[in-house]
């Protein structure tokens, strides 16, 4: 689908890439092994990307460096974009009907970011009743694929909804993190009912 609502396939390949590590920064020839282009292509779509603002270009000596700008207004939504596009958000949005009755999948960004997660932090939730073999292929798919672990955790939507209203640590720890709704209602996710 992003395809269809970026006219350029190359113009996406290098949101993705830059987007998802944002502390990073890219030298041009990096950018074009990476997404597989013409260099002239690349250029082209680097130059009307830092025109937009969505990129910050730096030189040295002969190099020319970019970065993404995650302060930029539109970063976060461009962010979950991406997210349901590749990886474990993909895989999730791909075989939602396979994994179950999901009432709720949430990733968090800063696992979409690219930053390893802590120890409390989790990088995928999801509430619902889920057929867990299932979960656990795609998880372990998307961690091969990605060569990270990925933190999840699973709930039912009662033991969810209960532990949200008696301000369970480990559930508000989850509202507390920015996150990005592969599926379900924001305002009703963290709502308390």
């Amino acid at each position: 689908m992003l395809k269809d609502l970026f006219v350029s396939d190359v113009r996406l390949k290098i949101l993705t890439l830059v987007l998802t590590k944002p502390e990073e920064q890219f030298h041009v020839r990096a950018i074009v092994r990476a997404v597989g282009a013409e260099i002239n292509a690349v250029r082209r779509e680097l130059a009307k990307l830092e025109g937009m603002g969505l990129l910050r270009k730096r030189q040295s000596g002969n190099r020319i460096y970019y970065k993404a700008d995650a302060s930029h207004i539109y970063y976060p939504e461009l962010l979950a974009l991406i997210a349901k596009e590749q990886g474990v958000g993909q895989q999730i949005l791909k075989n939602v009907k396979e994994l179950g009755n999901i009432k709720y999948a949430v990733v968090s960004k800063s696992f979409l970011r690219g930053r390893k997660s802590t120890v409390l932090d989790v990088d995928l939730l999801i509430v619902g009743d889920v057929n867990l073999e299932v979960l656990k292929r795609i998880v372990s798919a998307s961690e091969r694929e990605q060569n990270r672990e990925i933190n999840y955790t699973v709930m039912s939507e009662e033991d969810y909804t209960f532990r949200k209203r008696k301000n369970d640590h480990f559930v508000s720890k989850i509202l507390t993190q920015s996150r990005t709704m592969l599926i379900g209602d924001e305002e009703e996710f963290s709502s308390v009912i």
